[in-house]
């Protein structure tokens, strides 16, 4: 297939069984697709002199067969995935003339041969193991002058192409018995000192493991990561742990200043409920400067929502029930009272802990936590009150202060709301699946900006007994602990169908074959004649119809019923993308004719 006229993106769905794929020299743009990850046979795999654009997703760990990968002369951009790692036969690679950036660690244990990175923006040091390769070309680059700094003390060396056979005396790179027997003397040393260390450390209570820690704050430190310690370290802290006096003889603060530490007392000395004071305390002592929420009081939003008045009532969900809160100075809440028997099975700290989790989350898209209240067996979650509601009132429950969305504000819903579910995806670390995405938790400013809620409380769905997301749910999702990122792909899906169709995921006054929106419409999505019979009456025929196509097609990749097939939502978010610059979307004209009207009485 190379050497043709082929251009727009690369078919996503490629024949699984391929061993030898060359689309070079032609002109595909967009993205590499992640669906390459399922092609297990590929052996030779050339995408090279093309217009490729975007980062590589991290889709290489089931490639084991995968001896020759070509990228060169495109315009791709980002870091290397972590999952080249897992490139164990690879041994010619060609990345030349793209826009990478950050080093090529990542490369050096992998067998290569032949090796040609130049022409990009990579940094730091070409590691030693690459060195020696038969042919390796580095030119172009913003490597760093001077040698290299050594590795971390006690850090693993990263070439893959020592074998354990090696190491005995055989070959060049054997190591001789002399030098085996010092660095078992070494060992034996370390232990000892690592021993005396933990006995003086245990006589000392001014004395504790951080620190170990302090001397490696110089890690990039993500506001949501919670990284792991080496199994070792771990056990010895938390032992360390258990035999000191008190709780309160721990600096909380300073442990969560120490961003390679993910922090979790023994589950023993939570096993007492926490009474109001308790819970304030510890909940203050493990938040960082990020953390904006803050405490209110039960009789303050007692007071603000009239006693949790049934006319405050905002919306109902599967955890609980929304109250609409006002104060005399104008300022409106929505607070989210969740449902007290789903704490009886729970853990008592892990309300502090949802909250500590979720108020780091910071993004445009997303309805962002303001505070909490947690007393006197009411747990509550605080939001930002947005008076036009959700998308699912203004598609379904249509009023006499709304007018239809137009298709361009449709699009930029979509737009908005995948972005949202791309940085609890792929962007929060650890990552967020959300489990509910539907069109009732996809709220929506007042320029009609969608602001996804309800994130962040998954754990709480495995103790709820009603069915999640009915219409939403992915065909492998018959049980709450079989939701993943794909299953949230796939009710994404379903509401770019609601977008779509104006229709309701599940609507019983349909004839029964088009009852579920998923069910009807997916097989349709491809038929031109049937999709302009599909779209939302409301629009009026006002719609440009290769967008609608596109978004159409976008569905279809969402919605399919085998998960592996579905794709990431960073590459959903750069087809909206494309389809948005396509179209020459002006997002301003239209904003008027479905902007809802102002409730001065809310």
């Amino acid at each position: 297939m190379s050497k043709n006229n082929l251009n727009n993106d690369i078919p996503y769905q490629l024949p699984p069984n391929v061993a030898h794929l060359d689309f070079s020299n032609n002109g595909f743009s967009g993205n590499v697709p992640y669906s390459i990850s399922q092609m297990t046979e590929l052996e030779y795999l050339n995408l090279g002199h093309n217009q490729l654009k975007g980062q590589l997703s991290d889709m290489f760990q089931k490639l084991p067969k995968l001896k020759t990968l070509d990228l060169s002369y495109n315009s791709l951009s980002g870091n290397l995935p972590h999952s080249f790692a897992s490139l164990s036969k690879l041994n010619t690679l060609h990345l030349q003339n793209n826009q990478f950036t950050g080093s090529i660690n990542v490369l050096a244990g992998l067998p290569l041969n032949k090796l040609n990175v130049e022409n990009n923006k990579f940094k730091g040091w070409v590691p030693d193991e690459l060195e020696n390769i038969d042919s390796i070309e580095t030119g172009g680059n913003s490597w760093s002058s001077g040698p290299a700094p050594p590795p971390p003390p006690g850090a693993k060396p990263i070439s893959a192409k020592l074998k354990d056979h090696e190491i005995g005396g055989n070959g060049k790179n054997g190591m001789s018995g002399l030098a085996l027997a010092l660095i078992i003397l070494a060992s034996l040393v370390v232990v000892a000192l690592l021993i005396t260390l933990l006995s003086t450390r245990k006589s000392s209570p001014s004395s504790h493991f951080l620190d170990e820690e302090r001397a490696s704050q110089h890690r990039v430190f993500t506001p949501l990561a919670s990284q792991e310690l080496s199994n070792d370290l771990h056990n010895a802290k938390h032992k360390e742990f258990r035999e000191s006096e008190s709780f309160d003889s721990i600096d909380t603060k300073t442990l969560q200043k120490s961003p390679s530490i993910g922090y979790k007392p023994p589950h023993s000395d939570f096993a007492q409920s926490l009474n109001d004071n308790e819970f304030a305390s510890r909940l203050n002592a493990s938040r960082s400067t990020s953390i904006h929420a803050v405490p209110y009081s039960l009789a303050d939003l007692q007071t603000a929502t009239g006693n949790f008045a049934a006319g405050r009532l905002i919306g109902e969900g599967s955890l609980g029930r929304v109250y609409r809160a006002k104060y005399p100075d104008g300022k409106v809440l929505a607070v989210k009272k969740i449902d007290s028997s789903l704490f009886q099975t729970g853990r008592p700290e892990q309300f502090s802990e949802i909250i500590s989790s979720i108020s780091r989350v910071h993004h445009p898209n997303i309805a962002e936590l303001v505070g909490y209240c947690s007393e006197k067996g009411h747990n509550m979650l605080i939001y930002e009150y947005l008076r036009n509601g959700s998308l699912h009132e203004f598609l379904h429950m249509s009023d006499d202060f709304s007018k239809p969305l137009t298709w361009n504000t449709r699009v930029r819903i979509a737009l908005g709301t995948a972005r949202a579910v791309e940085y609890l995806h792929e962007v929060c670390s650890p990552s967020f699946i959300h489990k509910n995405i539907k069109s009732s938790n996809i709220l929506l400013d007042l320029e009609l900006n969608p602001r996804l809620s309800d994130y962040g409380l998954a754990n709480f769905h495995h103790r709820t007994s009603q069915n999640l997301g009915v219409g939403y749910n992915a065909p492998e999702c018959t049980k709450p602990s079989a939701y993943t990122m794909k299953s949230d792909i796939y009710s994404f899906g379903v509401v770019m169908l609601e977008l779509l169709t104006g229709r309701m995921p599940v609507d019983l006054s349909k004839p029964k074959s088009e009852q579920c929106l998923a069910r009807w419409a997916t097989p349709q999505l491809h038929d031109i004649e049937a999709l302009e019979r599909m779209v939302d009456p409301a629009l009026r025929g006002l719609y440009p119809p290769k967008s609608l196509s596109r978004f159409a097609d976008i569905i279809a990749l969402c919605v399919q019923s085998e998960p592996e097939f579905r794709p990431p939502m960073s590459e959903v978010v750069q087809a909206l993308v494309r389809l948005v610059q396509r179209s020459s979307m002006n997002m301003r004209d239209d904003l008027a004719a479905s902007r809802r009207t102002e409730d001065s009485d809310y």
